[in-house]
């Protein structure tokens, strides 16, 4: 059996491929988002792309044209929860705790109806597998227990297991789009 720390490090390797062989993925992805099948949204969570991760700004382009407002997360300190904030492209991002590129501090605190989510991997029970920190699993369950949130997990295609093995702390995404469509997760009765 393969830990999450190995697996961590072959998909970090795998989606680097990924990146290289599929530079319009993020495009691909976006352009294949049902805007039907999503739940009502007024604002919404992206990311700041690092290293090998799919590029959410064809995504956020397209959800920003529906009228919802995006914003990305940023890490005040190191040690605590991820917090989103508003984001408006002519405002320059700032180095987080962690030098992520983001919204300063003195933006607007929300909190979104729709998360994309960046992973390492992804299985169709709406698995996620991060990067092991468990910022987003954190943020995801405090954003869950104060009002419904529709995570969505974006992805290559070759990002997708048979199965993520999940622990009690971890949060599942409810779909995953990746640059071959959009996958909904049936949700266990």
């Amino acid at each position: 059996m393969t830990s999450k720390t190995e697996l961590r490090t072959r998909m970090r390797a795998l989606r680097r491929r990924l990146a290289a062989e599929a530079p319009e993925a993020g495009a691909q992805a976006a352009a294949r988002i049902p805007l039907g099948e999503l739940p009502p949204f007024q604002s919404f969570a992206a990311y700041a792309p690092q290293g090998s991760e799919i590029d959410p700004g064809p995504l956020v382009r397209r959800l920003a044209d529906t009228g919802a407002q995006p914003c990305l997360p940023v890490a005040a300190d190191r040690d605590g929860p991820l917090e989103f904030r508003l984001w408006d492209s002519r405002t320059p991002l700032q180095p987080d705790a962690f030098g992520i590129p983001s919204p300063p501090l003195w933006s607007d605190a929300v909190l979104p109806d729709l998360v994309i989510a960046p992973l390492l991997a992804f299985d169709r029970a709406g698995g996620r597998l991060g990067q092991g920190a468990g910022h987003y699993d954190r943020a995801l369950e405090n954003l869950r227990a104060l009002r419904p949130v529709f995570v969505l997990g974006l992805a290559y295609a070759g990002q997708e297991l048979p199965e993520v093995t999940m622990e009690p702390h971890d949060q599942r995404l409810d779909a995953i789009l990746t640059e071959n469509g959009y996958i909904a997760v049936t949700k266990e009765s």
